[in-house]
C-alpha cells in the first residue's frame, strides 16, 4: 500500500486524530518561518502522545546538522527530513552522529534532471513544490524516477486519487490539504486517508 505522512502537527487534538486514522508517519515542522512551527518541548509533548507504531519525522530547512542529530538522539523525532540545501557532505555529517533515517527533499522547480535524486544517499527522497504552501505542479515526469520516493505538494482528497495512479510513489505527503482556516481537519483527513488506503497500490 502507498505510505501516508501527515505532515504540520501541531496540537494534541492533531495526535488523538492521527492515532485514531493511523497514517505510517507525521510530521513536525522545525522551521521558525512555517506557521506550523513547534518548539522542540512541544513536539517532544506531542510525540509521547503519538501512538508508537507512527513514525515522526522532523522537517528542517538548512539547520546545524549537530542540532538535527540531538532531535534524533533525544527519540523527539524517528527521521529527519531535510528540506533546504543541505548536499551530501551534509547527509554524511548527520550520518556520522545519527544511525536513524533520512529524507531529503528536491523541490521539482529547482532540480535540472532526476538524476540527483536518484543519486542522493539519503534513505528516503521527496519531490515537493515548495514549503508547505499547497502549490501543485506537472507531475508527468515522476515516473521516471526509478528509486522509491515521496511524493508532496498540492495534494488533497480532491486530487490524491489521480496523483498516485499518475505517479505510484512509495508515500504520499500532505498538509495543508487536510487543513481548514490552517488547522488539521479531521474530515479531509479521514477522506484523504481513505482513499489512499483503497486506491493504488505501490508498486
Amino acid at each position: 500500500m502507498t505510505r501516508i505522512k501527515i505532515c504540520g502537527l501541531t496540537r494534541e487534538e492533531d495526535i488523538r486524530i492521527v492515532n485514531s486514522l493511523r497514517p505510517d508517519y507525521i510530521g513536525f515542522v522545525f522551521a521558525d518561518f512555517s506557521k506550523r512551527y513547534v518548539t522542540p518541548e512541544r513536539a517532544a509533548e506531542l510525540k509521547a502522545k503519538l501512538d508508537p507504531d507512527i513514525k515522526a519525522v522532523g522537517v528542517f530547512v538548512d539547520e546545524n546538522v549537530e542540532k538535527v542529530a540531538e532531535f534524533l538522539k533525544k527519540d523527539i523525532i524517528d527521521i529527519a527530513q531535510l528540506h533546504g540545501h543541505e548536499d551530501e557532505d551534509y547527509i554524511s555529517k548527520l550520518r556520522s552522529l545519527s544511525d536513524k533515517p533520512i529524507i531529503k527533499v528536491f523541490n521539482i522547480k529547482k532540480i535540472e534532471s532526476f538524476d540527483v535524486v536518484e543519486e542522493s544517499s539519503a534513505d528516503y527522497v521527496m519531490i515537493d513544490s515548495g514549503y508547505g504552501e499547497g502549490e501543485t505542479y506537472d507531475r508527468s515526469g515522476l515516473r521516471s524516477i526509478k528509486r522509491p520516493f515521496f511524493l508532496a505538494g498540492g495534494l488533497s482528497p480532491d486530487n490524491i486519487e489521480k496523483a498516485i495512479e499518475e505517479t505510484s510513489p512509495y508515500a504520499v505527503d500532505v498538509s495543508s490539504g487536510v487543513e481548514t482556516d490552517s488547522v488539521k481537519d479531521e474530515t479531509k483527513l479521514r477522506e484523504f486517508i481513505s482513499l489512499v488506503k483503497r486506491g493504488k497500490y505501490y508498486e
